[in-house]
């Protein structure tokens, strides 16, 4: 059997050889959209093994044709997949997000978010720029002490319990806000109250733009926005609205809406040039040992798959 790999993986050790162990691997980690649907077309894989943070498109029915059988994803998030088309079609989608023995062993996206957190209210990237610029006063760059501060983690799984650790151990007191909790705050409640608010989430229809000009409107003012969800959690066109408004102090993100787009045309990149913005490019999983984790949990799942089909036929 044939699996087309459309992301990089031979900078983590093993990964190859579990994955050749299943059949002829079809490496093709920069593959754009036109590419990927080519190669299916003239190699028929049965399978894919893929991640989100280096495609800039989605598979659905103007990639996938019925040679795929299987879709294999070291990831939890499914946005880059059509998840609907596959069901319909009879391909199989495999990813992390209920392998919680697995998952629960990576903390590098938390991490990140405590890092843009500190980034953003003690203004690092600007003041190393200042420097660039041969530029040596610290007057624009005063920033808080996270002691002094409070903060309100959404979304209290397992990255929202990481975050809200690296936070009490740091002095900052915390509020919580998730419909699983009983004695949680409501989210209107919670960005009246902090001055800092982390995302951790799941992309759905009812967190799709949660965080937008009503909530926004209702916040304290100079609060602090994190997001290392996804991207259409937040109303991007809200968030420049109440930086410009001053309702918003900073805003820090791994990601962006339609980051699967030509991300020229983001108007968050565009107004990152002018404003408190920080945006990094969705690398909140993106470190060894987190990928080594990922991708090995990955890569057996999709072998015991294609050795179940294998013993079927």
């Amino acid at each position: 059997m044939k699996i087309l790999c459309i992301t990089p993986i031979k900078h983590i050790d093993g990964i190859w050889e579990v994955l050749s162990s299943a059949g002829q691997i079809l490496y093709h980690p920069y593959a754009s959209q036109s590419d990927t649907y080519e190669i299916i077309q003239k190699e028929c894989p049965v399978a894919l093994f893929v991640n989100p943070n280096q495609m800039s498109f989605r598979l659905d029915r103007t990639v996938l044709t019925n040679c795929i059988k299987v879709i294999c994803t070291a990831s939890t998030g499914l946005h880059h997949i059509d998840v609907d088309y596959c069901e319909n079609n009879n391909i199989k989608v495999i990813s992390l997000i209920t392998d919680y023995k697995t998952t629960n062993k990576i903390s590098s996206t938390a991490e990140l978010a405590f890092g843009l957190m500190l980034s953003l209210i003690r203004n690092i990237p600007s003041a190393y720029s200042s420097v660039q610029q041969y530029q040596w006063r610290y007057e624009p760059f005063i920033g808080r002490q996270l002691n002094a501060l409070s903060v309100g983690i959404i979304g209290y799984g397992r990255l929202g319990s990481m975050m809200a650790h690296y936070c009490q151990t740091f002095g900052m007191q915390t509020y919580l806000c998730d419909p699983k909790l009983t004695n949680g705050y409501s989210l209107e409640d919670l960005v009246r109250k902090v001055d800092i608010v982390s995302l951790h989430v799941h992309l759905s229809s009812k967190t799709r733009h949660m965080i937008n000009q009503r909530v926004l409107g209702q916040s304290k003012k100079g609060l602090y926005l994190i997001n290392t969800s996804r991207g259409s959690v937040v109303d991007e066109s809200a968030v420049i609205w109440a930086l410009q408004e001053g309702i918003l102090q900073g805003y820090a993100t791994d990601v962006i809406e339609d980051e699967l787009e030509d991300i020229s045309k983001s108007q968050l990149i565009k107004a990152s040039h002018r404003m408190n913005i920080i945006i990094t490019p969705h690398i909140g999983g993106m470190t060894r040992e987190a990928q080594q984790i990922a991708y090995k949990a990955a890569a057996a799942k999709l072998v015991n798959w294609i050795k179940g089909i294998k013993h079927e036929m």
